[in-house]
Formats: C-alpha cells, sequence, structure tokens
C-alpha cells in the first residue's frame, strides 16, 4: 500500500478534480456535436478521463463532484469559437496536471500509462477531430490580413491627404465594402479552383464576412471623433486588438506561436499605415488638396 503524505493528497486531488470535470466537458460534446466521428473521439476520451479519475481516487479514498462552472465555460467556448479551440484552450490552462503528473511519477505506481494517454493519446485524437470553424481559418486569416493592411494603410493615408473626419470614414467605408466583396470573389474562386474538401460559397462568406468587420471596427472611430489624428490612433489601437485577439485564437487552435504571429502581423501592418501616411503626405504637397 502506497503511504500518502497530506501535501501529496492534495495535489492527487487537483489532478482527479482536473479529471472529472474534463470527463463531464468530453462527455457533454459528445451529445451536443452533429459529426458521428467527432462524437465518438469525445465518448473515448472521455472513457480514458474517467479511467484516470478512478486511478486517483483509489489512493485519495474520496469521491469530487466536477466543478460545474469549469464545465459550463469550456463547453461556452466550444460552442462560440469552436470546438478544438475551447479544448486546447482547455489543455493549456491545466499546466499543473502535466508538472504534477511528473512528480507522481516516482510515487504512484501504474501512473506512466496516465501520463501516455494525457500527452500523446488524447492530443492525437483532438487532432482528428473536423470542424468548420477551423477548415476554413485560412479564408478568416486572408480577410482580416487583407482588412487590417490595406484599410489601415488607406485610411493612414486619406489621414493626412483628405485631414476630414467625414470624408475619410466615407471614402473608408466605400473602400472597404468594395475590397470586401473582391476578396470574397477572389476566394470562391480560389477554393473552387482547388477542388478540395471546402465549399466555395463558405469560403467566401468566411473571407469577406472577416474583412468587412474588420473594415467596421477599424472605421468606427472616424465617425465617432472629428479631430482625424485622434481617430487615426483609436483605428491604430483597434487593429492592435484585432490582430492580439485573432492571433490568440489561432494560437490555440492550431498550437502556434503566439508571439511570432502577433508581432509578424503587427509590424506588417502598421509598417504599411506608416508608409501610407507619407504618401498621404506627399500626394498633399505635391497636389496641394485642401478640403
Amino acid at each position: 500500500m502506497v503511504k500518502i503524505e497530506d501535501d501529496l493528497k492534495k495535489k492527487i486531488l487537483r489532478a482527479q478534480q482536473i479529471e472529472i470535470n474534463e470527463y463531464y466537458v468530453y462527455l457533454k460534446l459528445a451529445k451536443l456535436v452533429k459529426h458521428k466521428k467527432n462524437s465518438s473521439i469525445f465518448k473515448r476520451i472521455a472513457k480514458d478521463e474517467m479511467k484516470h479519475y478512478n486511478f486517483f481516487k483509489k489512493f485519495t479514498k474520496v469521491d469530487l463532484k466536477p466543478n460545474r462552472l469549469k464545465v459550463f465555460w469550456y463547453i461556452l467556448l466550444a460552442n462560440v469559437f469552436g470546438v478544438v479551440f475551447g479544448l486546447r484552450l482547455m489543455e493549456s490552462g491545466e499546466i499543473f496536471a502535466q508538472d504534477i503528473y511528473k512528480e507522481f511519477k516516482n510515487k504512484l505506481p501504474g501512473i506512466d500509462l496516465i501520463i501516455k494517454d494525457e500527452v500523446e493519446h488524447e492530443s492525437k485524437l483532438i487532432d482528428l477531430i473536423k470542424e468548420e470553424k477551423l477548415m476554413y481559418a485560412g479564408s478568416v486569416v486572408l480577410g482580416l490580413n487583407d482588412a487590417l493592411v490595406e484599410l489601415t494603410g488607406a485610411l493612414a493615408g486619406f489621414t493626412f491627404a483628405f485631414r476630414n473626419a467625414e470624408i475619410i470614414a466615407i471614402a473608408g467605408l466605400v473602400t472597404g465594402i468594395a475590397a470586401s466583396l473582391s476578396m470574397a470573389a477572389s476566394e470562391y474562386l480560389s477554393v473552387k479552383t482547388d477542388e478540395g474538401a471546402k465549399n466555395p460559397l463558405v469560403g467566401a462568406f468566411y473571407t469577406g464576412g472577416a474583412y468587412l468587420i474588420t473594415v467596421i471596427f477599424l472605421i468606427f472611430p472616424f465617425f465617432v471623433l472629428s479631430n482625424v489624428f485622434g481617430s487615426l490612433v483609436w483605428t491604430l489601437i483597434n487593429a492592435t486588438i484585432v490582430i492580439l485577439l485573432f492571433t490568440f485564437y489561432i494560437s490555440i487552435a492550431k498550437k502556434l506561436s503566439f508571439r511570432r504571429r502577433f508581432l509578424e502581423m503587427f509590424f506588417i501592418s502598421m509598417g504599411v499605415a506608416l508608409v501610407s501616411f507619407c504618401i498621404g503626405y506627399i500626394i498633399r504637397m505635391l497636389i496641394g488638396i485642401d478640403i
């Protein structure tokens, strides 16, 4: 019989709590998702989580109830932002489990099988999940990237060329709507040519929609403030927020480097904005626009 000290028992109880929470998350997802393959994957993972829970229970001799708030939170995230995002975030939020299981290695007989499940089996299963939100992530990236680079640059150029908030807002909106339709059409033709699993119309919707939403968010300050330079600063802040949120989503869902992708998108967008601002200044000086 393994002797369990109080400090070790507390850690085992925490690990046991994580397992029962995740069991209920996967079980609920198995019932919620429509795709049969995804449902079977979640049932398999839920079964493993219950096996892990019972393993720890042998040492604690305690029955635990799931944390309903945490279960609700991860199910909500999965419904709103996609199943893979919700699960990856849950994984990253439970760093404790990965570290503590290593500590259990020489103290709990049989823990090696649990570690193997956690590190390899579940991760591989999650990679098998097919999801529309993630399948069309490339289309969303295309729409966001283009909107951030093109419109941030255009608004910066318009700011110095026109110096009138209403005209800048209208010019930016017309430019943005036209560009979003153009982007949607381009994505439709691109996806149709590839003849892959993606639907051309859905791809066009994600690209054009992402572009248009970003356009509205970037232009909004010019409809609110009369000071064009204050509006431009607000727009650049909005652009940074979009980059931050989307980079966080993609880095979690696809297990990519957050820092690298954020800095890449940030410097490209801000660099184009700076160049466009300078072009607007030069055009104003050469042509003598005065509005």
